[in-house]
């Protein structure tokens, strides 16, 4: 069931949203695939440390952060992904990997990827593999005042090793006698 909390603070906002459920699922692509959503409208919620400061990143469903980048929008010496008791410590009335920027317990400095700029809605995760929520970017950007920049970068496919096709298989040279 999604956090309560969540409802409770977009209606004492006065914003205007919809909550809907999906099949469970725990990549952000999954999760917009399975509610017929494009990812480029999947907003995926990614805690980080930047130095000893707990911040959120904000990017479509099919592109990673690029924590260089928002290493240097963050103005910190180190970045780093948050560790799972941490996300517990933050976020707890979320499942794990099921965050929004709008279910912390701390008020966290938000960076959005620009790619959401003036789209006329963003889905998040409610707090569980099941629950989502839309609203509109220029609802999201008035409650959480996010610093814009572009923090998203392709996700990259995990290499394998290049195999030869041709079968290696020792072949009789015809111009070699045979003893």
């Amino acid at each position: 069931m999604r956090p309560r909390s969540l409802d409770d603070f977009l209606k004492h906002a006065h914003v205007p949203f919809t909550c809907f459920q999906h099949a469970a699922a725990f990549t952000a692509q999954q999760q917009a695939a399975l509610s017929h959503v494009p990812g480029r409208s999947w907003a995926k919620t990614v805690i980080c440390f930047a130095g000893d400061e707990a911040i959120a990143a904000v990017v479509p469903a099919h592109l990673m952060v690029d924590l260089d980048t928002l290493r240097v929008l963050a103005n910190a010496g180190t970045l780093r992904l948050a560790r799972e008791q941490e996300l517990a410590d933050i976020c707890p009335d979320c499942e794990l990997g099921a965050v929004s920027p709008f279910t912390t317990r701390w008020g966290l400095r938000v960076f959005v990827d620009q790619s959401f700029v003036g789209d006329p809605e963003m889905v998040f995760n409610a707090g569980t593999h099941i629950d989502a929520i839309r609203i509109h970017y220029g609802d999201f950007s008035d409650l959480t005042r996010p610093i814009v920049g572009v923090i998203g970068m392709p996700v990259k496919a995990r290499e394998t090793p290049r195999r030869d096709p041709t079968p290696r298989v020792a072949r009789r040279n015809p111009n070699i006698a045979s003893v």
